[in-house]
């Protein structure tokens, strides 16, 4: 397999991992890789009455940091504008609550062995 088919399977791997962590935790699926062409959104949740845009990133060991920490400003200002074109065509009204997590996932690929840092409101449209 080509290390782009292979990236992108771990990639959907991971974030089914992470869905299953994340239902574990309470919330429920709304949207899972919404794309526009300003970006993507790996998972779009709902927990009580607040939707969630979800980042999942992962790295193999947090030797050279976290994977939560790869999500910088850049990328939150992406996930940000993403976000506001995905209510845009939901027609969600401006005031709906809504936030920005980032899961990490650190592990060897063994499920048994990941380790998840789930950063709830890591960031918002205001910090961005």
């Amino acid at each position: 397999m080509a290390k782009q088919g292979y990236t992108r399977a771990l990639g959907e791997q991971l974030e089914t991992v992470a869905l299953h962590y994340l239902e574990n935790h309470g919330l429920s699926l709304v949207c899972r890789n919404f794309q526009c062409k300003l970006g993507e959104i790996d998972l779009v949740m709902c927990e009580a009455q607040m939707l969630v845009f979800i980042e999942v990133r992962y790295r193999r060991s947090d030797r050279f940091g976290s994977a939560a920490e790869t999500v910088d400003r850049r990328k939150q200002r992406k996930l940000v504008r993403t976000a506001q074109v995905y209510l845009k065509l939901q027609r969600f009204s401006q005031r709906k609550a809504c936030r920005f997590d980032i899961l990490g996932i650190t592990g060897n690929g063994s499920t048994q062995d990941y380790r998840f840092d789930w950063i709830p409101n890591a960031f918002d449209n205001e910090t961005a």
